[in-house]
């Protein structure tokens, strides 16, 4: 059974503690990467440096923390491409991929239409990623979403929503997982893929379910169908 969980937040503008909260319990649920949609996008840079500071107890980056970061990102990055069993052990490597600093390779994001990086030319203001074989367009505002981007995906995930949601437009789908901050309820959501079967579900920080989870099914030809 081939399984895919992807954790997805957005509009955390600035709240770090609220994106803490949202990642944790998104790992809790199985989340093995993450999309991070902007709303700012510069808070997973500063959000991993606050968790590297907090790992640190607090205290300042020195020379030895820079040459342990770089000892460690060396270690992992040269045990990936090798056959599982030749890797290091399981326990060894999920605490280098724990790693705040680390964390960030298993995050894709995207910037908002106000900030430095949207006007960015070597930053892309949509991501297109694959969830088992179907084709996902990832962007902060839908607004921007071009014809071709709608011609060639099949789901569409963004933020700038003040609630999850799950709108189906023929064979297509938009999904967002609501607002880290500035919302009535703070929330985040899980795209899960398990062997054809894609599923979707948003959750309030506390775990509680806003909305129920969603089964999407991928025919032969690429289409979708909600059950």
């Amino acid at each position: 059974m081939s399984q895919d969980v992807i954790g997805i937040l957005s509009d955390s503008h600035g709240d770090l503690a609220a994106f803490d909260a949202a990642y944790e319990l998104l790992r809790a649920k199985g989340a093995q990467r993450f999309i991070f949609l902007g709303g700012r996008y510069s808070d997973l840079d500063e959000w991993i440096l606050d968790r590297r500071e907090r790992s640190r107890g607090g205290r300042e980056y020195s020379g030895a923390d820079f040459i342990e970061d770089v000892a460690k990102w060396l270690a992992v990055t040269e045990q990936r491409p090798r056959p599982r069993s030749l890797s290091i052990p399981d326990d060894a490597l999920k605490e280098l991929e724990e790693d705040p600093l680390l964390v960030r390779e298993h995050f894709l994001r995207t910037p908002e239409r106000d900030s430095i990086q949207y006007r960015d030319p070597s930053i892309p203001r949509k991501v297109l990623d694959m969830v088992g074989d179907t084709l996902c367009c990832l962007t902060y505002d839908k607004n921007d979403l071009s014809r071709d981007d709608l011609v060639n995906a099949m789901i569409f995930i963004h933020g700038k929503e003040s609630e999850p949601k799950l709108v189906q437009i023929g064979p297509r789908f938009f999904l967002t997982p609501g607002r880290l901050a500035g919302a009535a309820e703070q929330t985040c959501a899980l795209l899960e893929r398990v062997d054809k079967e894609l599923r979707f579900s948003a959750f309030r920080l506390d775990g509680n379910v806003v909305l129920a989870p969603q089964t999407l099914a991928v025919d032969r030809r690429t289409k979708l169908s909600v059950k």
